[in-house]
């Protein structure tokens, strides 16, 4: 697996994983949303330089001017429900996309801190031969990515999978580069260095879906 770390370079993006991290800003749910957005677009950038182009002529009033256009069959897939604003940021590059959607969650059948991925909505079209944009904003063990990753191969085997992540852990991304075929690149705004107990990501941000939707029961 490739990893694409993009902030090792500084850039404006340094400023929208501070603002997700900040716990005073946290509290404007608005605000989180688009920064992950935006981030989305960020790493939607980033991960275009790595597709196929094909030329095409393009007409304006005063001639013809070729352009290259992306040639690939792209997928955006995301992870329910902390994925929709990271999808939103992809969309917004990609919007010729297809798209697919997949919940997936922790369940801890013993009341404790070992859990199971459940993987149950899953509404994503062929997926033979495309190439699949799998967005999940934290990337914490892993476990999540490869059990949405098997339900994936039941629509067909992708030709490349890009992960497009906003924070992870190496544990996580170690994990995942196990588990995914060799050819596959994730795109991850930062690395964090560890996981806490519980399996969150630290120093992390808490969890993305419930500062992006409100907390579940």
């Amino acid at each position: 697996m490739t990893v694409h770390h993009i902030a090792q370079n500084n850039s404006i993006l340094n400023k929208f994983i501070a603002e997700i991290r900040d716990v005073k800003i946290q509290k404007d749910s608005l605000r989180f949303r688009r920064n992950i957005e935006r981030i989305g677009e960020i790493l939607s950038y980033e991960l275009s330089k790595q597709l196929l182009y094909k030329t095409s002529s393009t007409t304006t009033p005063l001639g013809i001017k070729e352009t290259s256009f992306i040639k690939d069959n792209l997928v955006i897939a995301s992870v329910l429900r902390a994925g929709l604003p990271l999808h939103q940021g992809l969309l917004n590059y990609f919007d010729d996309a297809e798209n697919a959607f997949i919940s997936a969650y922790r369940h801890h059948p013993n009341k404790d801190e070992n859990f199971e991925i459940v993987v149950e909505y899953f509404a994503a079209p062929a997926l033979e031969n495309k190439i699949v944009l799998l967005a999940d904003p934290m990337l914490a063990t892993g476990q999540s990515l490869v059990a949405v990753y098997e339900a994936l191969k039941k629509h067909g085997l992708p030709r490349e999978i890009h992960i497009v992540a906003v924070i992870g852990s190496q544990e996580g991304i170690d994990y995942i580069g196990e588990n995914f075929p060799e050819n596959t690149h994730l795109w991850i705004a930062t690395i964090d260095p560890s996981l806490n107990d519980k399996g969150y990501i630290v120093p992390g941000l808490g969890d993305a879906g419930d500062l992006a939707y409100g907390t579940k029961l």
